[in-house]
């Protein structure tokens, strides 16, 4: 979808067409969540601090996110791909992967890519874009070529020569700080990373490594999966003001497990793993974790282990901006474990 929040408030609220609007929390530590292409147009983006995104553009229009209506509007969305697969794999609330390589309509991938676009136009009043390819990396990379409200569609045997002109920075998994390693290697796109040799690739990245060989070479055998299990349930909260003394330290991660909880009892979700994330004032980050010998499930279970990560922690000249939990490894497969004691309730 492009722009999905922002289009909208957009769409629902007229007044806002054609401006600048951002979507988040308009505070001194907001975030932006989505920018209308409007407000792109100054360099507002994603993620950006509120504050800078009104400097950049002073004329900009903050709306408050509404998650239960932009949910509601993407169940809207997957009835539309409904019509033509049942093998859809979610990637966020306004992004999916579609398997349409066997389907009843007898339509070419493309046509359907252009039926499901205009047909979120027509009945949604929104646009989408679409990238249609024979993997999900090429068909990522594909979606984000023509937007907005745009097709791109990579052949078999246009792949190889595509992938070559390809930016590194717009592979899949290649961040800011891996772009810099690979410039630094003397790759700056697909035909220079085609040139590294797996074992090179694997020394330096690791696992990644042999995921950026294979997409060099327009290789990526995953599957398309309809249900992923889910792997973790987390939150954290960013504060007004930057805290550091433990008193105020210990009351917030109080509060964070209480959410934690709540949110691992409306998922029905538990795991033995629970990982501590820190931000501080200069946004450097930490995380720690522990893995014990249950499932983690209520406030009894986390707070004691969230206190001992946090005790972990120099924050006396490094006050805290944001401090997240995340309960994970529900299968307990991994991870150090630590052996809670527990206590036996004796009764006459």
């Amino acid at each position: 979808m492009d722009a999905f929040f922002a289009s909208v408030e957009q769409r629902d609220k007229p007044e806002l067409r054609g401006k600048p609007v951002a979507v988040g929390f308009d505070g001194p530590r907001g975030v932006v969540s989505t920018a209308s292409y409007e407000a792109r147009k100054f360099g507002v983006h994603s993620a950006m601090a509120m504050a800078k995104a009104k400097r950049l553009c002073p004329q900009l229009i903050v709306v408050p996110s509404d998650h239960r209506h932009y949910k509601e509007v993407s169940l809207q969305v997957h009835e539309i791909f409904s019509r033509y697969t049942d093998i859809i794999e979610p990637l966020s609330i306004d992004e999916a992967f579609l398997d349409v390589t066997c389907n009843d309509s007898g339509l070419s991938a493309e046509d359907i890519a252009g039926n499901i676009r205009k047909s979120i136009r027509e009945e949604l009043n929104l646009t989408a874009s679409a990238g249609v390819s024979y993997n999900k990396f090429l068909a990522k990379i594909a979606s984000d070529y023509n937007k907005p409200d745009g097709m791109f569609a990579i052949p078999k045997e246009q792949a190889a020569g595509f992938i070559a002109t390809l930016p590194i920075e717009k592979f899949w998994g290649v961040g800011p700080k891996t772009a810099q390693i690979m410039h630094r290697m003397g790759i700056f796109n697909g035909w220079q990373l085609r040139q590294c040799s797996l074992g090179h690739l694997t020394e330096v990245f690791g696992k990644a490594g042999e995921l950026y060989y294979n997409f060099a070479r327009g290789v990526d055998n995953r599957t398309v999966e309809p249900v992923r299990q889910r792997k973790s349930v987390g939150c954290e909260q960013t504060f007004l003001e930057d805290i550091s003394k433990k008193s105020a330290v210990i009351i917030e991660l109080y509060h964070i497990v209480n959410e934690l909880v709540r949110r691992l009892d409306k998922s029905r979700f538990s795991g033995s793993t629970l990982t501590l994330k820190v931000k501080f004032h200069d946004f450097t980050q930490i995380t720690r974790s522990l893995t014990c010998g249950k499932l983690l499930k209520s406030k009894d279970d986390i707070l004691p282990m969230a206190k001992r990560l946090m005790s972990q922690v120099d924050y006396n000249l490094k006050p805290i901006r944001l401090i997240g939990l995340s309960v994970s490894n529900p299968s307990d497969t991994c991870g150090r474990k630590e052996w809670i004691e527990g206590e036996l309730d004796f009764k006459d």
